[in-house]
């Protein structure tokens, strides 16, 4: 990377040092990412990082997995067959690499005060689903819809036992969300595939008669499309 880039890139983006890589789940690598510019960040439940993924200016969006206030900020990267610069740089993080990446940031967030949480989405919803679940105390009502490819690729998401689970083909996320039929009066994160994301929103504020406000989405990816977010 040129002197001057590197120069500038230091004074745009925070830097840090991975310090762990490990497999969370069969497609999901873990990694944390400490410094000392990472200290005080402060990320909501939800919010996300853009990270410089190779050695031009290709960035990459991210949930937040964990965030440590001493300075360390944790992903879980999912690994994916049509891999590109993201799914990439995941399979081939090590510890000892340097990292720059951006500030926390973005408006899918937890809204720690509603009445009952509802989550549905997908694997790479399900990052965001975590640290929004790890900020909710046991007395809140919890419930949702999360799809996967296989069994192997549920991340260990605080409250799993009151989400409804389901495999790829098996049932649509719009068929499981009217078979948990959710009353309205609290808030739903909805997250995943945008043309899923769009459907299940209708068939909340439609069928289940929820306010289209209190549906908060996040289409994270699209077929044939890379770094949407």
């Amino acid at each position: 990377m040129p002197a001057l880039l590197t120069r500038v890139l230091d004074r745009l983006m925070l830097q840090g040092t991975i310090t762990e890589a490990e497999p969370v789940a069969a497609r999901m690598r873990r990694l944390r990412i400490e410094g000392p510019a990472l200290a005080g960040l402060d990320p909501r439940p939800g919010q996300q990082v853009r990270i410089l993924v190779d050695g031009t200016l290709t960035r990459r969006t991210y949930s937040v997995w964990r965030y440590d206030p001493s300075g360390a900020v944790e992903l879980c990267v999912l690994d994916h067959a049509e891999a590109g610069p993201g799914a990439r740089w995941g399979q081939s993080a090590r510890t000892g690499d340097t990292v720059r990446l951006g500030k926390p940031e973005g408006s899918f967030v937890l809204r720690p005060d509603a009445a009952h949480h509802v989550f549905v989405g997908d694997e790479t919803a399900s990052v965001a689903f975590g640290a929004m679940l790890a900020a909710l105390h046991e007395g809140k009502a919890v419930s949702g819809c999360v799809e996967t490819q296989t069994p192997g690729d549920r991340l260990p998401v605080p409250h799993a036992g009151r989400l409804d689970w389901s495999l790829r083909g098996t049932i649509s996320l719009p068929d499981a969300v009217r078979r948990l039929n959710p009353p309205p009066g609290g808030i739903a994160y909805v997250a995943g595939e945008a043309r899923t994301v769009q459907q299940v929103k209708r068939t909340l504020v439609q069928d289940a008669g929820w306010d289209r406000r209190a549906v908060l989405t996040k289409p994270f990816w699209a077929p044939g499309k890379r770094g949407l977010e």
